[in-house]
């Protein structure tokens, strides 16, 4: 079959060459599946080492395709079946990975260390850079690593890692565009904002109307492989001064302010959009870029900060079983200077019971919660870590990439999931540009940087807090701001 559909092709030179007849080719991919499936069925796994061991491009491609096709067709239980059949059969040959180390141990050298390199590599990896040429791959893909993040389970850590490398290096920085969402964007991108958004959810086409009014910015980043799909977004409110409280910012009838008065952007709501992609960076880089787009549109910004929630807040002060969190011994000691009046108002003897008693109406009890809660806050932000790493994740997010904590503000948000999560309390990051290279690295070694509003409380609830733990906290001396926060 193949010998009849060459034709003979006169060159310039006037030699003779064979090719394919175009015309045949579909019909010879199509005679391949078509023999595939007879072979094996759906057989996942013969599909995929046909794959790996295919040579031609188009060839490649159709088959690619045929997976995917497959794939898109299972239920949960098939897909269960076939990430364990991934993580068996197509991971690397620990014998070639030993001989290989022993080889460059022996010999180290640009040869065996490329011999070690493919021997640690997994088979999956090619299988899936493979899978990406056909027709929606890098969708797909993303979308089985969603399957497998939900599958969760810890025999599947490998094909997780590997989906995870891949993505780092096909999501980087050089292949996302910015692009700023506006009232004009497409209906289809406008609903995905609505879907996609977690931190303060858009209720209806008005709210979103009001996020994208003069002094509102969206921007999100888009990737060339996932049409009209935004990977991550975030939302900016232009106003006078930092601000504490969310309502000015997402209410439908607030005000809408000339931009050019402004003088400080906030960010209030920063959403990965593809569950898929989580561990994938790409909230600094989007920060940052978008720090430079409004700067050059609104030289009169001055202040870049954010409205943030504390998502595990109210989780962390009950988790009294993380002995790196609020013990009872922790919390009574924060709580010294306030105990009387917590005794008084709660009813309770112990201040960490009246507390608690308290917080079940907060509201109602403002005033005598405030200080209390900002302390608790503070340390919840510093202090309080669940597996070695700090309770809260849009605090170590904001700090990692350079921000300063600069202010936290009790009862900041009323809405109801702010006061089921939080009890109300928001805090503000400021980003100032020359000091986040300085502040990250600072960071990484263990300090956090703090505004000077906050050394005076930030050096009584890190006291507090390790003298419980029987430890003595260190202090930075730089400009009495930043203070060591051990590990």
């Amino acid at each position: 079959m193949l010998l009849k559909s060459h034709a003979e092709r006169i060159l310039p030179n006037g030699s003779r060459k064979l090719h394919y007849n175009l015309r045949i080719m579909p019909r010879f991919f199509s005679n391949l599946l078509r023999a595939l499936r007879e072979r094996r069925g759906t057989d996942m796994s013969f599909m995929c080492r046909h794959l790996l061991s295919e040579r031609g491009e188009a060839s490649q491609t159709a088959l690619a395709q045929e997976i995917i096709t497959a794939y898109t067709a299972m239920n949960e239980k098939q897909r269960l079946e076939f990430f364990d059949m991934l993580s068996h059969d197509f991971a690397p040959d620990e014998a070639a990975i030993v001989r290989a180390a022993a080889n460059y141990k022996n010999a180290p050298g640009p040869s065996t260390l490329a011999t070690l390199y493919a021997a640690v590599e997994s088979p999956r990896q090619e299988l899936f850079r493979r899978i990406n040429t056909a027709p929606h791959g890098t969708e797909t893909l993303v979308g089985l690593r969603e399957h497998v993040l939900n599958a969760n389970s810890g025999s599947f850590a490998a094909l997780d890692l590997d989906l995870k490398h891949l993505f780092r290096s096909w999501f980087n920085r050089g292949f996302l565009r910015l692009e700023r969402i506006s009232w004009h964007t497409s209906a289809l991108i406008l609903e995905k904002l609505i879907s996609y958004e977690s931190v303060h959810e858009i209720n209806g086409w008005g709210d979103l109307h009001r996020r994208l009014e003069a002094d509102r910015r969206c921007f999100a980043f888009f990737h060339p492989a996932l049409v009209e799909e935004p990977i991550i977004f975030v939302e900016v409110a232009l106003s006078k001064g930092l601000t504490g409280d969310l309502e000015p910012l997402l209410g439908i009838q607030t005000p809408v302010l000339r931009p050019e008065t402004a003088d400080a952007a906030i960010f209030y709501s920063i959403n990965n959009c593809l569950r898929g992609l989580r561990g994938v960076p790409f909230g600094n880089f989007l920060i940052k870029q978008v720090v430079t787009e409004l700067a050059a549109e609104l030289p009169n910004i001055k202040i870049y900060g954010t409205l943030s929630p504390l998502p595990n807040f109210s989780q962390a002060l009950q988790d009294r079983k993380n002995e790196e969190g609020f013990t009872h011994h922790r919390l009574s000691r924060l709580l010294a200077g306030h105990a009387r009046n917590l005794v008084a108002a709660g009813g309770r003897r112990d201040p960490v019971e009246a507390l608690f008693r308290l917080l079940e109406q907060p509201l109602a009890h403002r005033e005598v919660l405030a200080q209390p809660l900002e302390l608790l806050a503070l340390a919840y932000l510093t202090q309080a870590r669940q597996n070695g790493k700090l309770y809260d994740p849009v605090a170590t997010f904001h700090l990692s990439n350079g921000a300063r904590l600069e202010r936290i503000n009790t009862f900041g948000n009323l809405r109801p999931y702010g006061l089921h999560a939080s009890f109300g309390v928001t805090v503000n990051y400021r980003y100032l540009p020359d000091e986040l290279e300085e502040n990250h690295e600072r960071f990484v070694r263990g300090e956090i940087e703090v505004a000077d509003a906050l050394v005076s409380e930030y050096k009584t609830v890190a006291q507090a807090w390790q003298v419980s733990a029987g430890t003595r906290i260190p202090f930075s001396t730089r400009a009495k701001k930043t203070v060591a926060n051990p590990r």
